[in-house]
């Protein structure tokens, strides 16, 4: 297993695109706690760090889609790089203006989230015409998913550190400096800058035409949910506990549920239809969501959070291979980051929907919420299943043109298939 992913990282280019575009999403994984802490540092109230925290966050699924669609006319490198250093300047302005004025602030933020490169959507673009063959594009997808769960664990411990050994505003500009060099390695790199996408029809909806990707991203939405609302539910029921640091192992134990679940994944290659096989996926997750309202001891929900875990990440890696099979023709980029803006978007609403309900009835009924969203995640995709059973990106001769255009050698095989 270690060693087919060993020679999926030695094909060329394959190592440091994955390396960059982690690179460059850092300053997005760590947002959240670096605008929180920065703020707090100015002397700002938690609403105050929250609310600017949430402007950037919810600008930065505003913009993915648009960058993600002016990637699929214009190429990576014209969009990504000017992008990224217009999202680190929003966060330069912020650590130099702090709090005052207000507005200026929530400006800054509005910037930095809104111009957040859509690297993740680019690599997965980049991976058929790297890797050529399907099979190590589909075990690339699942490597992603891994290697995001190591960033979001990892991100938030850079931080803590960089406040530790500079200040707050130094966290933010060294990790959002990091965030350029990594946009700058991926778009200065062979295949970003030899990526097209394919001829497009014009239409103002894109990728939102496919009513495939439209169920795909409607049970996605419920995904997020689930995950935004568990954030909320395990930081109650270590208040409740009084003891702080179970909050922390138990996000570890979910981020390593979703590692081990994704290395198996994509060690492996599985038969039949991709969207029948997420129908599966996405119930097991569901499965493994709703035993945590028992709340039991903390061995108990450490064993249940990892269980909780282990279907997150193949369950994703499936779910770009769904989204490329319906991408309508040459909107391979903008689809992906549709899917980033989803997940992005449920979260925030999980988080939400979670607070009402630890105040009303404690930590349980937080983590029932994240159950309810697994559910309702499953059910959509099955009232939807006529709708996934057909790809729609047309034809197989449309098919074998696009992947012709990006290099990928294989009959049949959809250019922009990831993970």
């Amino acid at each position: 297993m270690a060693a087919g992913y060993a020679e999926l990282l030695r094909t060329r280019h394959a190592a440091r695109l994955l390396a960059g575009t982690l690179m460059g999403r850092l300053p997005n994984a760590v947002a959240a706690i670096a605008i929180v802490l920065f703020a707090r540092s100015e002397g700002g109230s938690y609403t105050l760090a929250g609310a600017l925290s949430a402007v950037y966050g919810l600008s930065t699924a505003l913009g993915q889609p648009l960058l993600g669609r002016a990637v699929d006319l214009y190429g990576q490198p014209r969009v990504m790089l000017p992008a990224a250093v217009l999202s680190a300047l929003g966060i330069v302005l912020f650590t130099v203006v702090g709090l005052e004025p207000l507005p200026v602030a929530y400006a800054a933020m509005l910037v930095a989230g809104i111009f957040t490169p859509p690297l993740e959507g680019g690599l997965r673009a980049l991976w058929p015409s790297v890797l050529g063959r399907e099979d190590r594009v589909h075990a690339a997808y699942a490597l992603d998913a891994v290697a995001q769960e190591v960033m979001f664990t990892v991100g938030p411990l850079l931080v803590t550190l960089s406040v530790a050994v500079w200040s707050e505003a130094a966290a933010l500009l060294v990790l959002n400096g990091i965030g350029v060099l990594g946009a700058l390695s991926v778009v200065v790199s062979e295949p970003s800058r030899a990526w097209r996408s394919a001829p497009r029809e014009a239409h103002w909806l894109g990728a939102l035409r496919s009513p495939g990707l439209l169920a795909l991203l409607g049970s996605f939405l419920f995904v997020g949910i689930a995950l935004g609302s568990i954030t909320v539910a395990a930081l109650a029921y270590s208040d409740q506990l009084g003891r702080d640091a179970v909050y922390g192992v138990l996000m570890a134990a979910l981020g390593f549920g979703a590692l081990v679940g994704g290395v198996f994944y994509g060690a492996r290659q599985w038969p039949g239809q991709p969207e029948r096989r997420l129908r599966m996926l996405v119930a097991l997750l569901a499965l493994g969501y709703l035993p945590l309202a028992l709340t039991p001891g903390v061995a108990g929900m450490v064993v249940l959070a990892t269980v909780s875990g282990v279907f997150l990440a193949p369950a994703l890696a499936c779910a770009f291979v769904v989204v490329d099979r319906h991408a309508p023709r040459g909107t391979v980029t903008e689809a992906f980051s549709w899917l980033v803006t989803t997940f992005t978007v449920g979260a925030s609403v999980g988080t939400a929907a979670a607070g009402p309900a630890v105040e009303h009835s404690g930590s349980a009924a937080g983590f029932a919420v994240a159950g309810a969203g697994g559910l309702v995640a499953l059910l959509v995709l099955v009232a939807t299943q006529r709708v996934l059973a057909a790809p729609g990106r047309a034809t197989d001769g449309e098919a074998q043109t696009e992947n012709d255009r990006n290099g990928a050698p294989e009959p049949g095989f959809r250019a922009g298939h990831q993970a």
